[in-house]
């Protein structure tokens, strides 16, 4: 796939086949369209565009953006696309100056004079240029005019699905990874730097990867213990993680710490990626640390089936 960074990077193309939009999680929603897009182009024998936007255009224009959490990283949203065989990905900076653009502007300078779209592909009342003034509608009107052809996906296809980054966020949020799983197509995942804790985990027998995140913004699942598999040097690790705050050790600021099972080496500084597969229970305050590790070894017996299953 070849990605670029800037609308002055990518050369007019003689038939693109486009989709617009932030695509936060490339979920079963956004994939639908993706697969469209491909029938199309397989009959067409054009090129696949996806155009999406960085930052966050809520990052930009939105006044509540503060605490917006997304589903998805700009890399992770690279290495979906192309996993997903899009051709082309165009990442338009978005800044407050191209949020003003008209969606006649948007369309002329971005998709006709820039891309050379020949047939364009949105979802369901996708709107896009300033105020978000541009609609399907006003495409399709225009359209002759702008030399190229537009498909919106059925409102009934999108309904049918019952999919948004929105639903898939709460489910998070309420620890529920195997439903988001269901909905995303693939396990939800966090990527981040192993970085030195307290080493209590050490101390009682589970050694834990201490992950800081990358990104700030990344959503971050409910606390918790969970299953996972983690990615490491190419190879991956069954486990256990725990998102909190170690209440059971006087802990008082949230960390995300994965005991990774048969796996010894010391990994400071080094990037691991985390996938949910199953929440195990709620994080708790125990009366001891004997009571701890008795749990702890419990979890373990019970993420030893998950990942047997």
């Amino acid at each position: 796939m070849n990605v670029y960074h800037s609308l002055d990077s990518f050369s007019k193309l003689p038939r693109a086949v486009v989709t617009i939009g932030t695509f936060d999680g490339v979920h079963l929603g956004h994939q639908k369209i993706l697969s469209r897009l491909h029938e199309i182009n397989s009959s067409t024998g054009g090129e696949t565009v996806v155009i999406t936007f960085w930052p966050h255009p809520r990052m930009i224009v939105s006044e509540d953006s503060h605490g917006l959490q997304l589903l998805s990283t700009i890399d992770e949203k690279i290495d979906i696309l192309a996993e997903l065989g899009i051709q082309h990905l165009l990442i338009i900076p978005f800044t407050r100056s191209f949020s003003e653009l008209s969606s006649d502007e948007f369309v002329q300078q971005v998709l006709v004079d820039r891309i050379g779209t020949k047939k364009l592909v949105i979802g369901y009342d996708h709107r896009f240029g300033r105020n978000r003034e541009g609609s399907f509608e006003f495409i399709q009107q225009n359209a002759p005019r702008y030399g190229f052809e537009v498909e919106e996906i059925p409102r009934q296809d999108i309904d049918a699905l019952a999919i948004s980054s929105t639903r898939i966020r709460k489910v998070l949020l309420d620890g529920n990874v195997r439903e988001a799983h269901e909905l995303l197509g693939r396990p939800y995942q966090l990527a981040g730097t192993v970085v030195k804790g307290r080493q209590l985990g050490r101390a009682i027998g589970f050694p834990t990867a201490n992950i800081e995140l990358h990104e700030s913004y990344k959503l971050i699942p409910a606390n918790g213990v969970y299953v996972v598999r983690a990615e490491y040097d190419g190879k991956s690790y069954g486990g256990m993680l725990n998102i909190g705050t170690r209440p059971t050790v006087d802990g008082t600021s949230r960390t995300i710490e994965a005991n990774l099972f048969d796996f010894t080496k010391e990994i400071y500084g080094e990037k691991l990626r985390i996938q949910f597969l199953a929440y195990l229970r709620p994080e708790q305050k125990f009366d001891s640390l004997n009571a701890l590790i008795q749990q702890i070894q419990t979890d373990k017996k019970r993420a030893l089936d998950v990942l047997e299953a």
